[in-house]
């Protein structure tokens, strides 16, 4: 037998170092949302608990939004552009295929030239990505890692499309992922389910509109559908991420679902009988729906809004186009300080 590969067999614990968003300047109620749509500012707080939303100006493409999350994470994480070795960004709107979101950031960011890439699972990228990086941690394929999410919603949804407008928002979110003496990143519980992939679409594709360019691609969503089955599925998996963390639900600090809808969060909170004592983020009321931002931007509001502290466990379930589901246990990472 001839010479065999050699791979260190250590193990790390990970956990997330620090966390930085950026959220767009401008601010879209829900009566500038109804000039576009047939619908009233009652009528979607009553659906979904948005209030407002945010939407990127011309000089916040994902890019930048990207580069400003990811420069606030590093300085929150104490750790140097330098020391980063992967850059992984969820994004589902950046507007070019190639080059990578990541490459451009991790240049732009002074990181020296690590591994970066792209991942695109919708509104549950941001909990992939993390899952991802934390096990690179864990093997100790890389010591530190930045991972962003960020989306550009406004870009994605047709102005007049009473069924989707409203929901989504602009924004961008990013933590620095590295080893750590204790378990700060639990088990990721995730999955996909195929057969409903029309629920949430691009609708048409890019060659169709490269042949006829009056057919510009949307976001289309059918609403009834992803309602169901993120309020009567995610409870199974957030249990599981509970489960599979060994962590008790009296045990958390924080519960951070995707900010899809608050009734479909109040559903998720109910069936798995969270106790009144821990928080759920209620960034949706001001920010919107930002698919791959979500979670990090939730994230960043329990802290910021005291309901959580830095140290505690929080529970994350992402959900969204695919359909895809991740959702794991972690310990709250400190803020960047504005």
């Amino acid at each position: 037998m001839g010479a065999q590969i050699s791979n260190s067999t250590e193990v790390r614990q990970s956990a997330i170092l620090g966390l930085g968003v950026y959220r767009p300047q401008r601010v879209v109620s829900n009566d500038e949302i109804c000039e576009t749509i047939d619908s009233t500012d009652e009528w979607i707080q009553s659906r979904s608990g948005i209030k407002n939303r945010r939407f990127a100006g011309e000089d916040e493409s994902v890019l930048a939004m990207a580069i400003a999350s990811g420069r606030k994470a590093l300085e929150a994480s104490g750790i140097s552009a330098e020391q980063i070795g992967a850059v992984v960004v969820a994004t589902s709107t950046y507007p070019s295929q190639t080059p990578q979101c990541s490459a451009v950031v991790a240049d732009a960011l002074g990181t020296g030239g690590p591994a970066a890439f792209d991942v695109t699972a919708g509104c549950a990228g941001f909990c992939y990505a993390l899952s991802i990086a934390s096990d690179m941690v864990r093997l100790g394929t890389e010591d530190y890692i930045l991972v962003i999410g960020v989306e550009r919603m406004s870009d994605s949804t047709e102005p007049t499309d009473r069924a989707v407008r409203f929901i989504f928002g602009d924004g961008a979110g990013a933590v620095v992922v590295g080893p750590s003496d204790v378990t700060g990143i639990g088990p990721v519980v995730w999955g996909s389910d195929g057969s409903q992939s029309q629920a949430i679409r691009q609708e048409p594709d890019w060659l169709t509109f490269a042949k006829d360019p009056s057919q510009r691609p949307w976001i289309k969503m059918e609403g009834t559908a992803v309602f169901r089955w993120a309020a009567f599925e995610m409870g199974k998996v957030a249990t599981q991420a509970l489960e599979r963390a060994g962590v008790a639900m009296e045990d958390l600090g924080a519960f951070i679902p995707h900010q899809a809808n608050g009734r479909i969060n109040e559903v998720i909170a109910r069936s798995i009988k969270l106790p009144e004592s821990v928080p759920v983020s209620d960034d949706i009321a001001e920010t919107g729906n930002t698919s791959a931002a979500s979670i990090p931007l939730a994230m960043e509001e329990v802290i910021r809004t005291g309901k959580a502290k830095p140290g505690e466990l929080a529970l994350l379930v992402g959900f969204g186009a695919g359909l895809s589901y991740a959702g794991q246990v972690v310990t709250l990472p400190p803020l960047a300080q504005d």
